[in-house]
């Protein structure tokens, strides 16, 4: 299942998604991650969510935060939640066609597994494409 949270800079989607990881951590079993552009959370969530750094791992594309992605759950089945806070500052890159391709993909992987993932995005909810709307 993948959540996307959509709205301009500064409206307060990293707060909304520290607040859905502390309710995560009260309520799911299994691992939380979350994947973040740079570490700047470090002091805002519970040590049941693990935080991944993405510039330490020179995540800089879709297609390596794909395989970023599978490599986390392949080296921990035990993952039950993914937060991906900013998108397109972690992927080092804002084009739309990429986004949705990525949105499907990470959906596709994730339902057979029961894995939940919540993405934040920094763009105007009414800029959604299609696509994006689905996961809205």
């Amino acid at each position: 299942m993948v959540r996307l949270i959509m709205s301009g800079s500064g409206e307060g989607k990293t707060k909304q998604l520290i607040q859905l990881m502390e309710n995560a951590a009260e309520h799911e079993v299994g691992c939380m991650v979350c994947i973040e552009p740079k570490r700047n959370m470090s002091f805002n969530i519970r040590h049941q969510t693990r935080l991944v750094d993405a510039s330490e791992f020179a995540v800089s594309s879709f297609e390596s935060l794909r395989g970023f992605v599978c490599g986390l759950y392949a080296g921990n089945y035990d993952i039950s939640h993914i937060f991906i806070d900013d998108l397109c500052k972690v992927a080092h890159s804002s084009n739309e066609r990429e986004i949705g391709e990525f949105l499907n993909w990470l959906d596709a992987f994730s339902s057979p597994l029961n894995l939940k993932v919540t993405i934040t995005l920094s763009a105007a909810p009414d800029s959604a494409t299609d696509t994006m709307r689905k996961y809205m």
